[in-house]
């Protein structure tokens, strides 16, 4: 009954902006981690953002830092705010909750969760 539901995900020109939702149901998340990860075709999935389980600290990949902000909802909905998009971003991005990624965390086995993904795409 677990689900997390990514939402948002279009296409979008370069420089554009896009703002990705993932809401939670089945239990509140107010204790896990939450993560945006994203892969494009023929590559692995990466991180992209994580938020803490307080909400309080967050982590980026270096390849959006300054770009991308990651937030989150009364422990039911989390939020990555893109802007400044790049043709590299785009990829199908994923909602993920761990409790092990509580503190915050890049890695995906810390993540037992997935929502199944929305596709974001960046024209030139």
């Amino acid at each position: 009954q677990v689900q997390l539901v990514e939402s948002g995900g279009g296409l979008v020109q370069a420089g554009g902006s896009l703002r990705l939702s993932c809401t939670a149901s089945g239990r509140t998340f107010s204790r896990y981690g939450m993560g945006w990860f994203r892969q494009a075709p023929g590559k692995e999935r990466e991180f992209v953002a994580v938020i803490s389980g307080s909400g309080g600290s967050s982590y980026y990949a270096d390849s959006v830092k300054g770009r991308f902000t990651i937030s989150r909802d009364n422990a039911k909905n989390t939020y990555l705010q893109m802007n400044s998009m790049k043709p590299e971003d785009t990829a199908v991005y994923y909602c993920a909750a761990g409790a092990r990624a509580v503190l915050g965390s890049t890695r995906r086995y810390d993540y037992e969760y997935w929502g199944l993904g929305t596709q974001v795409t960046v024209s030139s």
